[in-house]
């Protein structure tokens, strides 16, 4: 969403969807994963909207939604794109909309080929690197300023074929930047290469029989769909979107996005009540991790990240980052108010504000990387705080064997969950591929105060910060994470205090003076909000990011969050109740960016500012008082009025026109074709999943061609797909999802007894006809098979997982839950073990919703018998290291 709009979040807030005519959940069972926040979907419902559920298991969203569509796992795109043809096969657009917000009009350089000129690829391919040359997708009559990301470990290779400081891709960011020049447009849009155009050819084939080919998907149901988001969607009427890591976590998971993105756009559906794209985010905190980010590429408030390779200072890393239009074009006020924050005194403008004190990237530093690093004895030393990659992560024995190889380890956690104890009890003790004796890591468990033991904040999915108040002390030697970080912080710097080594200095002259409270000294978390929300000349907090400096007289821990602290008062503690205020609540917590609850939502208003329709007003112009108003705050400069054209030169917001809604991108417009910022294309194309016993009947192209893949390592092995050799060997599509009862991994919720009641034991959810198939009996055991690993499960048998016939063929698909590991009282075999490490290039998220495998009756063996099932099955279909790994 961030190159199709500007910001990565969600463009809605879970409340608005009570406005909706219609709701789209794809990629999520709402119901069963996000039950507080489905209530909305009820009451939409109970206004007369229609609920539509896209999913390969019927489950309790299903059961409330009009229609449920069950599909192969892993074939959305194919879906999206069959909806997109119809609407504009159908002209079921909104052409105003269209032509005054998107870039639909835009004419493309004479050099692009698309995917259906290069059957599959997209030009600029280079197969060597697995990469693109994204100069050829660029705007005619402009120069693209910035490459697609670069940030995986052929970064070098890639910076031959852009500019030697290219902008790091980074998801939330926002679209890249533009370069100097006004874009060719055809307002009629009938130039054959506009984008408009380019979109209809790229679909035509999208067809309903091609969506039932590739996806299942019956044609009837399918115009269902159709009919049901289009009738619900225009001037006067809404269509929503909800999706979750069921479109995430796929290697074309962010084309996944990007295809609803320009459903949506094309049927102006964003920016405007009950419309929009709401990413649920699995858990209170995981949008704040990425706002204020635990990501290796990112700096808060999604500034990318600088790389080694650049030799570049503060000016030429704005100049390569920031957009010409646009409030990114106020980069350097967002990462100079940063850099004061980090470094205070320190940071000046004679010393770029410290802008080399920031760690520099070096490549792809995914979890999946660092894996492979411990493996190869380059990361010596390992904090997991809040994650159990023993079992949570996709291939989970590469974890495993990382962490062996470690010289420290620390685990932070509530309970000895099994990431604290594969050395002594992990699936490699049995099979005897590793002595407890011999693993060298020297593994810390420290334990972790839970959320009602410590004051601080969640950022939720619709970007709303709320603040918990500590409720206890925390038991025993349990600490909050900020204690701990806190005074590690602490400590490191004052053994570096008298070092005159250079390399010390960016942590002796960091910032970390926040206050202590209590017998426990526990940072004051309000303390570290004020910082986050930024300071004034004058030291008074600021009110709102428009404030900040690039001359280092304003400091922000992250510009987004600017006002979370505004006139002192903690803004996500307020709790004004919905009965006193309108169905905004704008007095409930606080949302990034200023307190806005809808992004976008100046396209709500026509050109001319006023609402599409007085049922869907959201904001308008107030052309007496000379400014926006409405009932959310408006996502525009304030008295900006409408017919408002920016004077030739102007740059950052200057350069918005007063009809330039998505005020975060390089030209103010949604994009329904990225012509730089994405690492795989302009446009979503089907690609079949890296494991697949289908043959891609689009393309000659089988999969994302610049898909991440690691390097062959003997336990990450790849299978066969299609109709390759040994590919039959595993005939199943397996899909991992979680449930209501249990949390991620399991960390919390497999040592709750009650929980642990609920749902017991690992089990898989097979159709009558596939037990019938394998012999698989209800309540027995299953084993189930892939090229990485062997786990045992209790058989569900149910017609929940119905077989589909795709490509003229049966397909019989396996639900997973992926909760468990050997400890707690809840135990089982991980799903996660049978996942491969093909992931998303943009992202690097693992594809963990769609992988072939083999299921059988009963137990699985134990010690080396497991390993040799494995490996009875990879000599089957003659796999080897190379196997999976063609573009």
């Amino acid at each position: 969403m961030g190159t199709s709009f500007g910001r990565g979040g969600a463009t809605t807030f879970q409340q608005d969807l009570q406005n909706a005519d219609c709701i789209v959940v794809q990629g999520s069972n709402m119901a069963e994963c996000h039950p507080v926040g489905f209530q909305w979907v009820m009451e939409a419902k109970a206004r007369g909207a229609k609920l539509v559920h896209v999913d390969p298991r019927f489950t309790r969203t299903s059961a409330l939604a009009d229609a449920h569509v069950p599909l192969r796992a892993g074939s959305d795109i194919a879906f999206l794109g069959g909806i997109i043809n119809h609407v504009l096969e159908k002209e079921k657009y909104f052409r105003d909309y269209v032509l005054s917000y998107t870039n639909a009009s835009v004419i493309l350089d004479e050099d692009f080929r698309d995917t259906e000129d290069l059957d599959g690829v997209f030009s600029g391919l280079n197969p060597e690197t697995r990469s693109y040359d994204p100069r050829s997708w660029r705007y005619a009559g402009l120069e693209v300023q910035a490459a697609a990301g670069e940030r995986d470990e052929e970064y070098e290779d890639r910076v031959e074929s852009v500019s030697e400081t290219g902008r790091g891709e980074a998801h939330g960011s926002g679209g890249a930047a533009l370069g100097e020049g006004d874009p060719q447009r055809d307002p009629t849009l009938e130039h054959p290469r506009c984008v408009f155009q380019v979109l209809k050819r790229h679909y035509a084939r999208y067809t309903p029989e091609m969506v039932e080919r590739i996806c299942g998907v019956p044609q009837d149901r399918f115009l269902e769909v159709c009919e049901l988001i289009t009738e619900n969607s225009g001037r006067d009427r809404t269509t929503a979107f909800a999706y979750a890591v069921g479109w995430t976590q796929h290697t074309v998971g962010v084309q996944y996005i990007r295809g609803a993105a320009i459903l949506q756009s094309l049927l102006g559906n964003i920016g405007r009540p009950g419309g929009g794209i709401l990413a649920l985010r699995g858990h209170a905190s995981i949008q704040g991790s990425t706002d204020i980010p635990t990501l290796f590429n990112l700096l808060p408030g999604y500034i990318p990240m600088p790389h080694a390779h650049a030799k570049e200072g503060l000016d030429a890393f704005v100049q390569a980052e920031a957009a010409r239009k646009g409030f990114w074009g106020n980069m350097r006020s967002y990462l100079v108010s940063l850099l004061k924050a980090y470094w205070g005194d320190a940071a000046t403008e004679d010393n770029e504000f410290c802008f080399d004190y920031l760690p520099r990237l070096t490549g792809s530093h995914s979890t999946y990387e660092t894996a492979m690093a411990q493996i190869d004895g380059t990361c010596k030393g390992y904090f997991l705080m809040g994650e159990n990659p023993a079992v949570g992560s996709a291939n989970a024995k590469i974890q495993r064997l990382g962490m062996a190889n470690l010289d420290w380890l620390v685990v932070r956690d509530f309970s000895l969950i099994e990431s604290a104890t594969w050395w002594k009890d992990g699936p490699e003790v049995e099979t005897g591929e590793m002595r407890t004796e011999d693993i060298g890591t020297e593994v810390f468990f420290l334990p972790a105060a839970a959320h009602t033991e410590k004051d601080g904040s969640f950022t939720n999915t619709q970007r709303m910060l709320q603040w918990h108040h500590q409720a206890v002390e925390p038991a025993g030697d349990a600490r909050s994470d900020l204690w701990f970080m806190y005074h590690l912080g602490r400590i490191i710097k004052e053994r570096l205090a008298e070092s005159d080594d250079e390399m010390d200095r960016p942590v002796r002259e960091l910032t970390w003076d926040y206050p202590t409270k209590g017998r426990l000294d526990e940072p004051d978390a309000e303390a570290v909000l004020a910082e986050i929300n930024g300071r004034g000349p004058d030291g008074a907090p600021i009110s709102a990011y428009t404030e900040l400096k690039p001359d280092g007289s304003t400091s922000c821990g992250c510009w987004i969050y600017a006002g979370v602290y505004a006139d002192g008062v903690n803004q996500p503690a307020r709790r004004k109740p919905g009965t006193e205020q309108d169905w905004i609540a704008a007095e409930w917590g606080w949302a990034w960016p200023a307190n806005r609850r809808i992004l976008y939502n100046r396209a709500s208003a026509d050109p001319e500012g006023r609402p599409w329709s007085e049922r869907k007003a959201l904001v308008w112009w107030d052309a007496e008082n000379g400014k926006w108003t409405g009932h959310d705050v408006p996502d525009f400069v304030p008295d900006k009025a409408p017919d408002y054209e920016p004077p030739r030169g102007a740059e950052g917001p200057d350069a918005l026109a007063g009809n330039d809604p998505f005020i975060m991108q390089a030209d103010g417009k949604a994009w329904l074709y990225v012509p730089t910022g994405l690492m795989d294309g302009p446009l979503p194309a089907h690609y079949e999943p890296q494991e697949s016993p289908f043959t891609n009947p689009l393309y000659g192209q089988q999969r994302n061609p610049v898909r991440h893949l690691l390097p062959p390592h003997p336990d990450n092995r790849y299978e066969p797909s299609g109709d390759a050799p040994g590919a039959g060997v595993f005939p199943f599509v397996a899909t991992t999802y979680r449930l209501t009862e249990h949390h991620t991994a399991g960390g919390m919720s497999r040592w709750q007894p009650y929980l642990a009641e609920l749902q017991p034991e690992f089990f898989c959810e097979v159709s009558p006809e596939l037990a019938a198939l394998r012999g698989l009996e209800h309540s027995g055991w299953a084993t189930i098979v892939s090229a990485r690993g062997v786990v045992e499960a209790r058989v569900m048998v149910t017609e929940r997982m119905a077989p589909l016939v795709v490509d003229g063929r049966p397909l019989h698909q396996i639900g997973l839950p992926y909760h468990w590991g050997p400890n707690g009282y809840a135990r089982g075999d991980a799903a996660n073990e049978l996942l491969h490490m093909a992931l998303d290039p943009n992202t690097h998220i693992q594809e963990a919703k769609a992988l072939d495998c083999d299921i059988r009756p009963g137990r699985r063996p134990r010690g080396p018998a497991a390993l040799a099932l494995v490996r009875g099955y990879r000599e089957r279909a003659g796999i080897s290291d190379e196997t999976g790994m063609d573009v």
